[in-house]
C-alpha cells in the first residue's frame, strides 16, 4: 500500500490499498472539522493502548473485518462499480 502525506507536516493524509488509486481511505482526522464524522468501526484495537476507551454500540476488531457482513449495501454497491 501507499500513504501520501502533507507535504508540509507529513502527516498521512489518504492511503491506498493493494495498488489500487480508485479507492481512497482519508484519515478523518486530517479534514477540517474531523468531529464531524463518527466512526462505524474500529479497527486494530489490538494495538491499542489500556487506557483508550472505545465507545459502546460500535463494533471493534483485533485486526480488519469482513466488510460484507458489516458495511452498507449502498457502499457495497460502490465499491463492486469500482472494482467490477
Amino acid at each position: 500500500h501507499h500513504i501520501y502525506r502533507c507535504l508540509s507536516c507529513r502527516v498521512a493524509v489518504w492511503s491506498v490499498y493493494g495498488g489500487v488509486d480508485k479507492l481512497l481511505f482519508v484519515r478523518v482526522g486530517t479534514l477540517d472539522d474531523p468531529a464531524a464524522i463518527a466512526p462505524d468501526v474500529h479497527i486494530y484495537v489490538r494495538s491499542k493502548l489500556p487506557w483508550v476507551a472505545l465507545p459502546e454500540g460500535i463494533p471493534s476488531f483485533d485486526a480488519y473485518y469482513d466488510s460484507r457482513t458489516l458495511w452498507p449495501q449502498a457502499s457495497l454497491e460502490r465499491r463492486r462499480a469500482i472494482f467490477g
